[in-house]
């Protein structure tokens, strides 16, 4: 009977043995297989690149408001770029200065959009770009929060002012520079979750 099995599962092994690696090499195996810890690294990226734009532009206003702040602008370029101390109350480069606190629901309604798509998130270009608009979107939101005159409708420092063009700060540009990647990658048909498609 031993001798039987022998003989009888010595042609099916070869084929099971093939068929585990067949499975596993699949884009369902193979997906299941690296699925978490890409996932982790992505997520960490995205982590990472927010608290770094947070952080930039957090130390930035810090620094713009103790030293800036009622004092003349400093020429960087000539007439060409100046660091000017400027509250806007409104969204990014200035626009809309009587919405305030709906910027300020916009701004944490993206917040926790992208934390959404955190946990499906497989891409490290998405994780960069998301990663941007987080951090920016933060570094705003926390002036809204907390600044002058009151809660959720607290006017954001500006300090960057090219000529003729609005005065910004480091979030607004980690918010422009995110969406103009997610617009990039979504011509290139990339999702977060890492997969291409073509239309």
């Amino acid at each position: 009977m031993t001798e039987a099995e022998r003989i009888i599962g010595t042609p099916e092994s070869p084929d099971g043995a093939e068929a585990e690696p067949e499975q596993s090499s699949g884009p369902n195996g193979q997906e299941a297989g690296e699925a978490r810890p890409r996932g982790r690294r992505r997520i960490a990226v995205l982590f990472a690149v927010a608290a770094f734009a947070y952080a930039l532009d957090l130390i930035s206003k810090m620094i713009v408001v103790a030293k800036l702040e009622h004092h003349e602008p400093i020429e960087i370029i000539g007439d060409w770029l100046k660091f000017e101390a400027i509250r806007n109350a409104g969204a990014a480069f200035g626009f809309g200065e009587a919405f305030t606190v709906i910027f300020t629901v916009i701004a944490a309604a993206v917040i926790v959009v992208i934390a959404r798509l955190a946990r499906k998130l497989y891409s490290l270009p998405w994780a960069i770009a998301l990663g941007l608009l987080l951090g920016g979107a933060l570094g705003n939101l926390t002036d809204r929060i907390f600044r002058s005159p009151g809660v959720f409708e607290g006017a954001v420092v500006d300090f960057i002012a090219p000529k003729h063009f609005a005065v910004f700060n480091l979030a607004d540009s980690a918010i422009v520079c995110g969406g103009i990647l997610i617009v990039l990658l979504s011509f290139k048909g990339l999702d977060p979750d890492g997969t291409v498609h073509k239309d």
